[in-house]
């Protein structure tokens, strides 16, 4: 078995490839943060209906934390501070094969300029039992997991 030491350099990156198309993986995170009333950040995109939860994807070669911290910023104006807490991981598949969400909660933040480009049409302050009608439903979840102790569907 000495060979495939000296040969794994070399089909490593081959073995990578054949991984990345046959096992294709996603991987998005989206944050909870609250006010100090109790109100739970959403925003709406520009290109979907719907009120949400911030987040995005993970770039390649970014760490899931830097992603949720960057999004953060870019979309609503929050700067987190300290870490943000992993609470589940959430499969998509249904709605896009290979996709996987990281849910976080941001105890500590401040408000700092959003340095998005046109993809947020409005950022609001939701009561978590007076949610808008349009929340999507997997949002709806997260909050009540995350706020009211539902049980974790670890479906997104």
């Amino acid at each position: 078995m000495l060979w495939r030491r000296k040969v794994e350099p070399y089909t490593r990156p081959f073995v990578y490839a054949w991984f990345r198309m046959t096992r294709g993986l996603t991987l998005g995170v989206r944050g909870l943060v609250t006010d100090d009333e109790g109100r739970v950040l959403m925003i709406q995109h520009t290109y979907v209906p719907g009120w949400y939860l911030p987040g995005g994807g993970v770039e390649r070669g970014e760490i899931a934390e830097t992603s949720l911290v960057r999004e953060m910023q870019e979309e609503a104006g929050v700067r987190v501070i300290g870490r943000p807490t992993l609470l589940s991981v959430h499969s998509n598949e249904p709605r896009h094969p290979g996709d996987h969400v990281l849910f976080y909660r941001v105890h500590a933040w401040e408000p700092c300029e959003a340095a998005e480009q046109g993809e947020i049409h409005e950022i609001g302050w939701f009561h978590p039992d007076g949610l808008p009608s349009d929340v999507t439903d997997a949002t709806r979840q997260r909050i009540a997991e995350a706020l009211k102790g539902a049980a974790i569907d670890p479906m997104w």
